[in-house]
């Protein structure tokens, strides 16, 4: 009895897959090192995430610092312009001055869409990286699980090479699907602001000349 019952709890620990893997020096490693492997590409999905997250914050900031910077300039342009409407040879005067204003605004202008361009290309460059390592995080997790569950029986071979097949065709699909277009959101974005900008110089020129 005792010798069909020890045979009976070895039978079935050499059913269970972690067990199978325990005994396997070869499957043991690959399991360990597939476990670090991603626990380190969460740690750099983390910091993807948090990168991606100070670019938008940073994006936002160059949307509010272009809005505010204008209208306070337009503000005190308005200002000074009422309190000198009174003397026409000093509006004469700032109306042949008034070249300098438009080229500090149109300059401010620039270095400010030049900004939120870079952020925004940076943005799309990280958002590419962080579906990527996702991606990579996935598929190691589909080959743990797939260790765990099969054991010994687990084909390195065949199993790692199916995936890799599979995430390379999805890869292909999503690289046809998502095909740059000839003009994106972002640049919409700078073509307006860049409207903007020179309509706050025609209203600039405006404000000093009348």
């Amino acid at each position: 009895m005792a010798d069909s019952g020890a045979l009976v709890v070895t039978e079935a620990r050499q059913q269970q897959p972690l067990s199978q893997i325990a005994e396997s020096g070869t499957h043991r490693l690959l399991l360990k090192q597939w476990v670090k492997e991603e626990d380190l590409l969460a740690r750099r999905v983390a910091l993807r995430e948090a990168r991606l997250d100070g670019s938008r914050k940073e994006i936002a900031f160059l949307y509010c610092a272009f809005f505010a910077f204008h209208a306070a300039s337009v503000l005190l342009l308005f200002l000074s312009s009422s309190a000198s409407s009174g003397s026409a040879s000093a509006s004469t005067a700032a109306c042949r001055r008034s070249w300098i204003p438009c080229l500090v605004s149109l300059l401010s202008s620039l270095s400010m869409l030049w900004a939120l361009r870079y952020k925004s290309d940076t943005e799309a460059v990280l958002e590419r990286l962080l579906a990527r390592e996702r991606e990579d995080a996935l598929l190691l997790a589909r080959c743990v699980s797939e260790l765990k569950r099969k054991g010994v029986h687990f084909d390195l071979l065949k199993e790692v090479d199916a995936l890799r097949r599979a995430k390379s065709l999805r890869v292909e699909a999503k690289g046809g699907a998502d095909r740059p277009r000839r003009w994106q959101a972002r640049d919409l974005a700078v073509v307006a602001l860049f409207a903007a900008a020179c309509g706050v110089l025609v209203l600039t020129r405006f404000l000093i000349c009348n």
